[in-house]
């Protein structure tokens, strides 16, 4: 079975790469010293920091596990070549919510990267989909769990602040 492929726009790499240095260089240096602290208390069996220091490590090498096997196979995609004719992963969209009768801005990028908090929607989440090669003045319809969610795209532009 083939590893499914992470896109990844430049941004999102760079922050992958920085934060898996970060976890190697000094989050290890970090817990190693938590860990030797702890064991020069003596008795392991019940002595909290240690415990709490070896779930950290775990937890700490999992994060670079997952980081490793995310660039392993990520793709990534130049933001310079987004259009701003037709949305697609790396176009900044702003759209008006015909419901609410509001405007709200999404930059698309891969499900890595995706946080709704911060306005990055995945491309392979609903409305990421239903945008996907759409164009300025397009009406949408996007299944939500609470029905039927309308949108007019007012204006596509390339993403430069991931």
């Amino acid at each position: 079975m083939e590893e499914k492929k992470n896109i990844l726009t430049y941004a999102g790499l760079k922050k992958l790469e920085d934060e898996l240095q970060d976890l190697k260089v000094n989050q290890r240096k970090m817990i190693a010293q938590k860990i030797k602290e702890a064991r020069e208390q003596g008795d392991l069996s019940e002595n909290a920091e240690y415990d709490a220091a070896k779930d950290e490590q775990r937890d700490i090498e999992a994060r670079i596990e997952e980081i490793e096997k995310i660039l392993k196979n990520a793709e990534v995609v130049d933001e310079d070549e987004a259009g701003t004719d037709a949305v697609s992963i790396g176009s900044r969209v702003t759209l008006k919510d015909l419901e609410y009768d509001e405007e709200v801005t999404y930059s698309i990028v891969g499900s890595t990267e995706a946080n709704s908090l911060k306005g990055f929607i995945s491309n392979e989440s609903p409305l990421g989909k239903a945008l996907l090669g759409k164009k300025a003045g397009d009406h949408i319809h996007v299944e939500s769990p609470s029905g039927i969610v309308e949108y007019n795209i007012l204006a596509i532009e390339r993403n430069s602040d991931n």
